[in-house]
């Protein structure tokens, strides 16, 4: 591969891959007796890994169990794992609602006894300078989101020590509106202190899934990107005030973590059919070029 720069920016200094709520299963039941979420996070593993991606981290946004079982647990993390070795990848875990606390510590995190196991899991990760914050906005017993007062001053401790690289907050309800009526009943709550803790911090992005679509937004002035779940995800064309899951439509995001900026990509889950393409030996051969050539090659209009 050509280590030629093509265009203006320069690769990535770090690639994220986004997933959120998996919702497994114990023993690979089917969810809903429709959905093999098994299938579809072991493809989207697998596609990635063909396309020579190599991330950083994997950062999945809660709803990992969809009953906090640990067979759910072990299942998904061996899962995970294997695709991580093969990058050298970091895994980070984030709570979700669908998610049990102490499940959770002791088969994804290997806390063996959790001093507190009903306490907010919430985590630190440095990658080489860049802050990944994982932030437990579940609550025990319900699907809504929220953030104790001790987890704000937690946060503000934190962030009252910049990263080199920044930070990015990880968190599975995300602190922006949603279309959906039903699921604005089940979003983040006391959302400006939240925000108030975040305005003027070093947080380039906010991570979140929970909704089941893709989306984005701005939170305290920072750009908010949602996961569309593995399992099923939410049809935003169902008649008014319905709420449809389909088996359909699974995504799972890339972050490319540039210096002064980061972008966030939809990956579609699935095997499809080719209807145009240029060859990697095409780039090679555009990378021998000028630049002046290389514009005229493959930008001028035939």
């Amino acid at each position: 591969m050509s280590a030629v720069q093509l265009g203006q920016y320069p690769p990535a200094e770090k690639i994220l891959v986004h997933l959120s709520d998996t919702h497994f299963l114990a023993n690979g039941a089917a969810l809903y007796g429709a959905v093999d979420t098994d299938h579809t996070v072991h493809r989207a593993l697998e596609q990635l890994h063909r396309s020579g991606i190599r991330p950083h981290a994997l950062v999945l946004t809660g709803d990992v169990a969809d009953r906090g079982e640990e067979d759910a647990y072990r299942r998904i993390r061996g899962i995970v794992e294997a695709a991580a070795a093969r990058w050298d990848a970091t895994i980070i875990w984030v709570m979700g609602n669908h998610d049990s606390r102490e499940p959770f510590r002791t088969s994804l995190l290997d806390e063996a006894q959790p001093g507190e196991p009903e306490a907010p899991v919430d985590q630190l990760h440095d990658l080489d300078g860049l802050r990944i914050i994982a932030l437990d906005t579940s609550v025990p017993g319900y699907h809504h989101g929220e953030v104790t007062d001790e987890q704000l001053d937690w946060l503000t401790d934190v962030l009252a020590q910049p990263a080199r690289h920044g930070s990015i907050l990880a968190l599975h309800h995300p602190p922006i509106p949603t279309p959906l009526p039903l699921m604005s009943v089940l979003e983040l709550e006391d959302q400006p202190r939240l925000a108030a803790v975040l305005a003027g911090s070093d947080v380039r992005a906010i991570l979140g899934g929970h909704l089941h679509y893709s989306t984005q937004g701005l939170f305290a002035g920072i750009p908010v990107s949602v996961a569309a779940a593995t399992c099923y995800t939410m049809d935003l064309s169902a008649p008014d005030r319905e709420l449809t899951g389909v088996n359909g439509g699974q995504t799972l995001n890339l972050v490319h973590v540039y210096a002064d900026q980061i972008t966030h990509s939809q990956l579609p889950i699935g095997d499809f059919a080719a209807v145009t393409q240029f060859s990697s030996g095409y780039v090679d051969q555009l990378a021998g070029l000028s630049p002046h050539e290389r514009r005229r090659a493959f930008s001028r209009q035939q």
